[in-house]
């Protein structure tokens, strides 16, 4: 059985990437190697974050053969973010340090702060013009991997949709509250893990890894 090391420590992502991709693979997180290295996302786009996380951290565990069980180790990188119209983009890779200061790339903003700061920044734009999208980047690099000469592959998924004036819900993360899909009347926060988890970025790019993994079988 392949073990698949996912680059977070994130709960709520892990839990999400667990039920998309289902029970064929072992799995390890960041808390189960709590002497990883630190990987500074300072790429322009969410493909080349995920695609560094995944290659370091793919180095790293080469050394590791006690780590890999009975089957070959990978690890599963993402990055992903909000990209909001009316802001160019913004927040985009800094989503997760937008209420930050600065945007300084060490330490993250709480949940609450980044989704104040959306709101103050938005404020003045009207309900027509407060288009968005959820974008994630999901990377697979295996441990040993020569990346000279096999690139790394990337999958990406895009979630469109608008900015309401306030949250809504208490299912999500992020910036779920304030995310209403295009199609639906409830936020990313209300439609609870069984939906999200069939529209969302996240489940939109693994989709593409799980088609990616089932070739290769």
């Amino acid at each position: 059985m392949m073990t698949l090391v996912i680059a977070t420590r994130n709960a709520h992502k892990t839990d999400e990437i667990k039920a998309v991709l289902g029970g064929s693979f072992r799995y390890l997180t960041l808390a189960d190697v709590p002497d990883a290295p630190e990987v500074e996302e300072d790429g322009d786009t969410f493909a080349a974050n995920a695609r560094k996380k995944a290659e370091v951290l793919a180095a790293w565990l080469t050394g590791f053969p006690e780590l890999h069980g009975d089957g070959p180790i990978a690890v599963l990188a993402d990055d992903s973010g909000l990209e909001v119209d009316a802001l160019d983009g913004v927040p985009g890779v800094r989503s997760a340090r937008y209420a930050a200061v600065d945007g300084a790339r060490a330490g993250n903003a709480s949940d609450a702060a980044n989704n104040a700061k959306l709101l103050h920044d938005l404020e003045r734009v009207a309900d027509g013009q407060r288009t968005a999208r959820f974008r994630c980047a999901m990377a697979l690099a295996a441990a040993g991997q020569d990346v000279g000469e096999r690139p790394t592959p990337v999958f990406e998924g895009v979630c469109e949709g608008r900015i309401l004036r306030s949250a809504r819900g208490t299912a999500g993360f992020g910036y779920d509250p304030l995310f209403q899909p295009t199609g639906f009347a409830d936020t990313l926060a209300e439609l609870g893990a069984a939906v999200k988890n069939r529209i969302s970025h996240r489940a939109r790019a693994l989709a593409g890894l799980r088609e990616h993994l089932a070739r290769r079988r």
